[in-house]
């Protein structure tokens, strides 16, 4: 089997809620995702997603994916799409770093694997564990009161979890933090997630502030300099999102004691493939985990569901379903949420198809 066409379509993701805001200002309204498609010479195809969260992020923006897209594509004409070691070695000698641009089609290539072995992703990444993923809720920069209402909204459909977005003002942080917890239950967890905002003394003040409340920290600086003296300096539960971009950090991380919990993202790590590599070493080390991308629809939501289900439930600190965010769904068979969960397809591969109806005409299209 040979891949003859790599393919992608762009789509925009409007969302529910209609902006989403985080810290330093940033914010976006309609997310512009990039829909892979990897053909082979069986007429088999298999399907992925890429939606950077912005270029104000993480080294990744929307247009960079189809770019690096029609400089990658050829490369991986007449590979194998089913030896993704070898696929992924492969994409790693013609790119030079830009992982964001491989994962779309390693994400298609396992869809691939799974439809030509009959198998769901999950089975083929390890195996399902449990019946159902739990999943968080991101709840969007607003003021206090205003936090505090979504979140008591979305307890009431069911959400257990909920990351705050902080990283702002710190005194209105600490409030924001406060009045999200006095309406959660004492069992409910709350991840209070900077996204790099704080300077190392703003987080420093946010930690001792709250010292009293259940609570988890996450990525509150830029660096991880910054990152690991402030977890050097509480108690919190501590989460690395941001810094934590491959194996070597993830290493570095662990021997310095510098997280209790770490963020894996597909698209940041470069796919599905690196992914299940570094999740596998989390479990060996006992380190849980945030399994997601950094955006998407139905299908970025259907690998996450994969991943999620086929990592052992001790180690899945939670995941997130992006396709309930937006207002457009671009794929049919996805996972939907169900009072604050979701379950990976029993189909095989990753059991979506892409609602080309929605798609238009291919933006990239290498043969």
């Amino acid at each position: 089997m040979k891949i003859v066409r790599v393919f992608a379509h762009r789509v925009d993701l409007p969302l529910v809620e209609g902006s989403y805001k985080w810290s330093g200002g940033k914010s976006v309204s309609i997310f512009d995702s990039t829909i892979v498609g990897v053909e082979t010479d069986q007429g088999i195809v298999g399907y992925g997603e890429v939606c950077p969260l912005g270029p104000f992020y993480l080294p990744a923006y929307a247009e960079g994916v189809r770019a690096g897209l029609r400089e990658l594509a050829p490369h991986c004409i007449g590979s194998d799409p089913r030896e993704l070691g070898k696929l992924n070695h492969r994409m790693d000698a013609a790119l030079k770093g830009h992982p964001y641009v491989k994962s779309g089609i390693d994400m298609a290539c396992w869809d691939i694997l799974g439809k030509v072995s009959g198998l769901p992703v999950c089975q083929l990444l390890g195996g399902r564990f449990g019946e159902q993923v739990r999943l968080y809720r991101a709840i969007s920069q607003t003021p206090p009161d205003e936090m505090a209402r979504n979140v008591a909204n979305y307890k009431s459909e069911g959400y257990t979890r909920f990351q705050l977005k902080v990283g702002g003002d710190p005194d209105l942080d600490i409030q924001r933090i406060r009045q999200v917890r006095e309406v959660l239950a004492p069992s409910d967890r709350l991840v209070a997630d900077a996204n790099t905002g704080w300077t190392q003394h703003e987080a420093m003040r946010v930690v001792r502030a709250v010292r009293d409340l259940d609570v988890y920290i996450e990525q509150p600086c830029l660096t991880y300099e910054e990152c690991l003296a402030v977890r050097r300096n509480t108690d919190h539960p501590f989460v690395l999102d941001e810094n934590v971009d491959g194996l070597d950090m993830l290493l570095r991380a662990k021997s310095d004691l510098a997280m209790d919990v770490v963020n894996l993202k597909i698209s940041k790590l470069g796919g599905l493939t690196k992914t299940k590599q570094i999740r596998d070493l989390c479990v060996s080390m006992g380190i849980a985990m945030t399994l997601e991308d950094s955006w998407g629809g139905d299908i970025t939501t259907a690998a996450i569901a994969h991943l999620a289900h086929s990592t052992p439930e001790e180690f899945r600190f939670t995941s997130t379903d992006f396709n309930s965010y937006v207002t457009v769904s671009n794929a049919t068979g996805a996972p939907q949420r169900e009072r604050g969960f979701m379950k990976a397809s029993d189909a095989p591969g990753l059991g979506i198809e892409p609602r080309f109806e929605l798609l238009g005409p291919r933006a990239v299209d290498i043969h």
